[in-house]
């Protein structure tokens, strides 16, 4: 499963049992810790997640800033929770390019904004699947890292 995790909601995302492709889902509207990861909870038990991708907000040079380090944060806590691994991979223009996407597609704004954390994740899982396949993992600090 992959998470699009911002301030207001949580894009999600998972891979069909071979890990070939990645299907959106519904987006999670954040509220508190709490809701937050009983919201989780459930979409992992509902779909037998056996592992989650975080996209990681890196600066457009590769520098991590204070969301990054907000985003480690979750992680913790999300590995903490759920006790499945967690890996981190390099988000920087999955927002932009989810947007894109939905703009070709002729997509309504109002039915756009609903639609573009989903297909982050959607975007954030299928580069994860591609890395993991050309067997290119960095490991750092228990926690796997994709980069590309």
């Amino acid at each position: 499963m992959a998470l699009d995790v911002g301030s207001r909601t949580i894009g999600l995302a998972v891979s069909d049992p071979l890990g070939i492709t990645a299907q959106g889902l519904e987006t999670i509207r954040r509220k508190n810790k709490r809701t937050d990861l009983a919201a989780l909870a459930k979409v992992i038990a509902e779909n037998g997640v056996v592992e989650i991708v975080v996209g990681l907000p890196l600066r457009m040079s590769g520098q991590e800033g204070t969301q990054a380090e907000k985003m480690r944060e979750f992680v913790a806590v999300i590995e903490k929770q759920f006790g499945l691994p967690v890996s981190l991979i390099d988000e920087r223009l999955t927002s932009v390019e989810a947007n894109r996407v939905l703009r070709e597609s002729e997509m309504s704004i109002k039915k756009r904004a609903g639609a573009v954390d989903r297909l982050a994740a959607v975007l954030i899982l299928q580069s994860f699947l591609q890395l993991r396949s050309n067997n290119s993992p960095q490991r750092h600090r228990g926690t796997e890292e994709f980069t590309d």
